[in-house]
């Protein structure tokens, strides 16, 4: 009789993420694209997602497209408030490249990542049934980076400002009032 090893329960799962953002600056529009990995784990009956490139951003929701979804709007919620903080588009560039670039301070994140990485390799888990219509991408085709690029250099007339930022919200339509 064949014996097989039993499934590893994998209690972080490697996430990769990509996100691009228009953020208005003090005289600047800027487009910020992200390919970033982040850490899943189900906990206390939540999902959290924990940034590991950028790292220092944490959300937990219900389920996991409602922790995702938090964990966006609060990367989005950052570089408005980097823009808001900038000066010009380089001062601006040069900090999100700084926060995105910027791990842990025992680089644990990282560690944890790349040893989940290794377990969902090896075959020796089962992903969590949460995760079954997740597209499947590998970090070796899909590279951490930021790139920002200043997109209104036509734009000459065009006055730009952080409070022209707008957040990410859900709203239920109701029917008009009789």
């Amino acid at each position: 009789m064949l014996m097989t090893e039993p499934a590893i329960d994998l209690k972080e799962h490697p996430i990769l993420v990509t996100l691009q953002d228009s953020i208005s600056g003090n005289g600047f529009l800027a487009r910020i694209t992200m390919s970033g990995r982040t850490l899943m784990r189900e906990e206390d009956g939540k999902w959290w997602m924990y940034g590991v490139r950028p790292a220092g951003i944490a959300a937990s929701g219900a389920n996991i497209e409602e922790a995702f979804l938090r964990f966006r709007n609060s990367y989005k919620e950052i570089l408005f408030d980097i823009a808001q903080e900038s000066a010009t588009f380089e001062d601006f560039a040069t900090e999100v490249k700084r926060f995105f670039n910027e791990g842990d301070a025992d680089n644990e994140d990282e560690q944890s990542w790349e040893n989940a990485l290794t377990v969902v390799r090896s075959g020796a888990c089962n992903p969590p049934t949460a995760f079954a219509n997740l597209p499947r991408r590998s970090p070796n085709t899909t590279p951490s980076f930021i790139k920002i690029e200043r997109v209104d250099a036509e734009a000459k007339d065009l006055r730009l400002m952080p409070s022209d930022n707008v957040s990410d919200m859900y709203a239920y339509s109701a029917p008009k009032a009789a």
